[in-house]
């Protein structure tokens, strides 16, 4: 069997969600709610294996990234200028706030090991920053993403060795329930597994290993196995927590690091320290990356990574998260609200990733059939959904 065939351009899909916000928002869904909330994980993950099929099939065909080809399809000037804007404006923000649960992230996991400190934050920024600059990132971001993966196997292990009540499991998976004290939890859940500049990295990625309509039936293949792993990874996580800390409050990495005690005893605190490092500042990298390649598509600008515009994307969006880690928020706080950002922008995005996958004019034969655009109908209707109920408790609080 040979594994390339499984693993492409959706392991990094995988490796973007399994960071900080994905071990945050799991751990505190499972001390809050227990394993009530794994069903949100299962539809996540199969709703993100639907919709990067689906922006990995604009990228296999076109070879062209999302932005880009959302540009070539929408000639009239005014609605091509309000798509792009509204579209840069959602990944600007959503970017943003992700970044900042990107460096809160790895704030939270060096801060484990030496203590807390002020200059954490503009320290990872600046590692960061000159990283993309010089663009000599891929093997630094291997060396992490192989870390993150460390993290997702023992986590996964744990959950195995917490010994779970496999009946409450298959409870929390195949029994929905929505709620006003869990819906804002749920729209974290869904916004740290579906993320909206993941779509974008997708299908800018596509093309280095994919080139030819042939090879579509092993894109899905891929995309399927790849994320599922991810998905599993999550509901591992929420299990993990779900037993171990059900009903203890979670305010920082040491309570989190106790879930993995059963397995890894003392030295838990020091695995997660690392594991959240690794997590936080490969996304720190990746996040700003994507932000330039998908606002350097929607306005057809050079795409080269050393071009002024390029750069300045990039920057910016580096420069508001690390500030807004800053501003004395607590981590934790910080990761679940950049997570619940994300949720209330994908219905944006997705809208336009259903309209281009329904052009004939980009895709031909391969545009989507009825019972997908009736899945993204619900998918979208489902999210707006979860936005209001958040949104209403938020202010409520307020």
């Amino acid at each position: 069997m040979k594994f390339s065939k499984y693993f492409g351009p959706s392991t990094l899909v995988t490796a973007a969600f399994i960071g900080p916000g994905t071990l945050t928002v799991c751990t505190m869904a499972g001390a809050g709610f227990g394993y009530e909330l794994l069903w949100v994980l299962l539809f996540a993950t199969i709703a993100t294996i639907f919709l990067q099929e689906m922006t990995a099939r604009i990228g296999l065909l076109t070879q062209k990234g999302l932005g880009e080809a959302l540009r070539s399809q929408l000639q009239q000037p005014v609605t091509r200028a309000f798509a792009v804007g509204l579209v840069f404006v959602a990944i600007a923000i959503g970017n943003a706030a992700y970044e900042a649960g990107n460096i809160s992230g790895a704030v939270l996991g060096i801060s484990g090991v030496f203590g807390e400190s002020f200059l954490w934050a503009p320290v990872i920024g600046l590692v960061a920053f000159g990283l993309l600059y010089t663009g000599k990132i891929r093997l630094i971001e291997r060396m992490l993403i192989a870390l993150v993966f460390i993290m997702s196997f023992i986590f996964t292990v744990t959950a195995f060795a917490v010994q779970p009540s496999i009946e409450d499991i298959f409870s929390g998976l195949f029994s929905p329930h929505i709620s006003t004290q869990n819906a804002f939890v749920i729209l974290g859940l869904v916004g740290t597994t579906i993320v909206p500049y993941n779509l974008f990295l997708h299908a800018s990625s596509v093309s280095s290993k994919w080139k030819h309509a042939d090879s579509l039936k092993d894109l899905r293949r891929e995309n399927a196995v790849a994320i599922g792993l991810g998905g599993l990874i999550s509901i591992a996580i929420v299990i993990t927590s779900g037993t171990t800390l059900y009903g203890q409050s979670v305010s920082g990495m040491g309570d989190m690091a106790l879930q993995l005690e059963p397995l890894l005893g003392s030295w838990s605190r020091y695995f997660l320290a690392i594991g959240l490092f690794a997590a936080g500042i490969s996304s720190a990298i990746t996040a700003p990356l994507a932000a330039a390649y998908a606002t350097q598509g929607v306005f057809g600008w050079n795409p080269e990574m050393t071009s002024l515009k390029f750069r300045l994307v990039w920057a910016t969006v580096l420069i508001l998260g690390t500030t807004c880690s800053m501003l004395g928020y607590k981590p934790i706080q910080v990761i679940q609200l950049a997570q619940v950002a994300n949720g209330v922008l994908l219905p944006i995005i997705v809208c336009f990733l259903v309209y281009l996958c329904n052009r004939k004019s980009l895709l031909g034969r391969f545009v989507n059939k009825w019972w997908q655009n009736l899945l993204a109908i619900l998918f979208i209707a489902l999210s707006i959904l979860l936005s209001f109920k958040s949104l209403n408790g938020v202010f409520a609080i307020l």
